[in-house]
């Protein structure tokens, strides 16, 4: 049911962690201090003047002790940062080398692609990953790979929470975007499937899937996730509910090419909970009943052999 990491595989996947775990917080840190600092001469007075990325200026007000100090630990900062996070990403790149050619890593490219694409927008902590894609970021956390037909799928599952839409509408009107562009910043071909607005499908074939909980303590229903014309409108799920207000987990995932991405899923007892569950309900389609059982069986017993600390929660 489960094949170990080789050691030097584990190694590799324990390095690669933390290399991309320290240009996670670099990014963020770096977030703080985006933009520009610059002094501006008016009426023969010099003024600190605070630019964003998107190009507003605030002045900051007359030249003083206080604010050359402001201006000057800004300067020092950002400079200071931009050089980790350089010198981070280029860690991270040869670990995607290695990654590779100790083949660590068997998360889809598509799976990865799209992770990649929300956590460059800062999109990452209104969605959880959930369905088959998360049982790769349980095997990733165990050091192990499951048997194939437990995460044979062909599309992806996005939670969207509907609790945090306020924050997400406000970072897509940072970024003047809408969600299916961020998507196509993973692949340009994802189109919004036609008599199916919830999902996206790309040339190849492959989906992502929008779903939400039941409108409820004033969720809008129906919603798209943004006002541009052609935008994804999540579907409600009868699970959405227990799993948005659940407890969550996250591990580094690893494609098939090296490249990274860190996951956010259900915590991995409530995945096995509702697993169990669908596996029983009647009206579960028939045709998944059988796989969500199996990959209850699955995770229970990776928690049970490899991450039993998980059970203690």
């Amino acid at each position: 049911m489960f094949t170990e990491l080789t050691d030097a595989q584990k190694r590799q996947y324990i390095d690669a962690e933390s290399a991309f775990r320290a240009l996670e917080e670099a990014l963020h840190e770096a977030s703080t201090v985006r933009g520009a600092m610059f002094w501006r001469t008016q009426n023969g007075t010099e003024y600190l003047i605070r630019s964003s990325v998107t190009g507003l200026q605030k002045s900051l007000g007359a030249k003083t002790a206080e604010l050359q100090t402001v201006y000057e630990r800004f300067t020092e900062r950002k400079a200071e940062l931009q050089e980790r996070v350089k010198s981070l990403k280029a860690a991270v790149q040869q670990d995607q080398r290695l990654n590779r050619a100790l083949r660590v890593g068997r998360t889809p490219k598509d799976v990865i692609a799209v992770l990649q694409a929300l956590a460059l927008a800062g999109l990452s902590k209104h969605f959880l990953t959930v369905g088959t894609n998360a049982v790769y970021a349980y095997e990733s956390a165990a050091g192990v790979r499951v048997q194939a037909d437990a995460t044979a799928t062909r599309d992806m599952d996005l939670l969207f929470d509907t609790r945090q839409r306020l924050q997400f509408a406000t970072q897509l009107q940072r970024l003047d975007s809408s969600f299916l562009a961020v998507l196509r910043k993973a692949d340009k071909s994802y189109r919004v499937r036609t008599g199916q607005r919830y999902t996206v499908v790309n040339q190849k074939g492959y989906e992502v899937d929008v779903i939400r909980r039941m409108a409820k303590d004033g969720d809008p229903h129906p919603m798209a996730l943004s006002e541009h014309e052609d935008e994804i409108w999540p579907v409600q799920v009868g699970s959405g509910e227990a799993l948005i207000a659940g407890r969550r987990f996250d591990a580094l995932v690893i494609g098939t090419d090296g490249s990274m991405a860190r996951m956010h899923v259900p915590h991995p007892l409530d995945f096995v909970r509702l697993k169990k569950k669908l596996s029983k309900s009647a009206s579960r389609d028939p045709l998944k009943k059988s796989k969500d059982g199996l990959q209850s069986e699955i995770v229970a017993q990776l928690i049970t052999e490899y991450l039993p600390q998980l059970s203690l929660n």
